[in-house]
């Protein structure tokens, strides 16, 4: 758009009925997915409202400012840059977390991984604790592998109590944001950020490996593969997966060979079409584990999950 041509919302009134209309229209034209909801929640985040808020004064007239903030925002998305880095959060598993272009935008479909670690977990510190009722059990230990915003070791430490964390990434600006978002949920004294590459920042086996790694084809990083949100704007390194992408799944199932514990769960979010290969590469590292790729509600195997032996 030039500096001649005139907005497309600035051709309204500002009232916020109109803006949205407007707005709305400009987004669909520009090919985004859902350009209402859009619309909505970069008004309201300009506004510093929530989006019932719109619907019931739908005749307020927006400052000049907030015109100016929201026009903006409008065309940052309609260059297909996220609405959840445009507002800075997203949410996730019933909470919500800060995000940056430095981590990857929490999916719906991770919380699947989410739900079952959750699952098992109770489950293990309940039998644990059933066998040896008499004794103090140590901490029951889970690593987040590419822990990115922290939502997956943030949701763990949520909802399980009893665990002791420990969120990796290669990335030292991703432990910062997820660093954040544990101080923000109050879970940060149960979680330790350690930075280095999968599992090398280990010290000792844990009962818990969870991870939504990168698993992205190189080659289809780009349109008409993937939308222009994740090829423009998500941090490569948190989706390139290197040859086929199954070069970092293959080096992190290789890895927790040597770092679960028996009796423990590997739980590793793959690609909707990877399920047969991976789930091969697993049993040839844990060939007396119970190996399996659980579908989502799509039906699509999205995860992987390794019932590792008890000696």
């Amino acid at each position: 758009m030039t500096d001649s041509q005139p907005h497309p919302v600035k051709t309204q009134n500002r009232t916020i009925q109109t803006l949205l209309t407007s707005a709305r229209q400009q987004l669909a034209a520009a090919g985004c997915d859902s350009p209402r909801l859009d619309a909505e929640l970069l008004l309201a985040y300009t506004l510093d409202r929530d989006r019932t808020w719109l619907y019931r004064y739908p005749q307020v007239a927006v400052t000049e400012a907030d015109l100016a903030a929201f026009l903006k925002l409008i065309d940052r998305r309609a260059q297909r840059e996220p609405v959840a880095y445009l507002i800075g959060h997203k949410a996730f598993y019933g909470l919500d977390f800060v995000v940056t272009p430095d981590t990857l935008i929490p999916r719906p479909e991770t919380e699947l991984l989410v739900e079952t670690a959750i699952a098992w977990a109770a489950a293990s510190i309940r039998a644990k604790a059933e066998a040896s009722a008499q004794a103090q059990n140590p901490p029951y230990s889970i690593v987040d592998v590419g822990t990115g915003s922290g939502c997956i070791a943030v949701a763990l430490a949520k909802m399980v109590s009893e665990a002791s964390v420990t969120a990796i990434d290669l990335s030292g600006r991703a432990l910062a944001v997820a660093r954040h978002n544990a101080e923000r949920h109050e879970v940060a004294d149960r979680i330790e950020f350690r930075e280095g590459d999968l599992l090398t920042p280990l010290r000792e086996p844990v009962d818990l490996i969870v991870s939504n790694p990168p698993y992205v084809d190189p080659a289809e990083l780009t349109a008409p593969f993937t939308m222009p949100e994740v090829n423009r704007y998500e941090p490569r390194l948190a989706l390139d997966g290197g040859e086929a992408g199954l070069a970092v799944v293959r080096r992190l199932v290789a890895q927790a060979n040597r770092f679960l514990k028996p009796g423990g769960m590997l739980l590793i979010e793959i690609g909707a079409t990877q399920g047969n290969v991976v789930k091969k590469l697993a049993q040839a590292e844990f060939p007396t584990a119970l190996v399996e790729i659980k579908p989502d509600l799509a039906g699509w195997g999205r995860l992987l999950v390794v019932k590792n032996r008890v000696d």
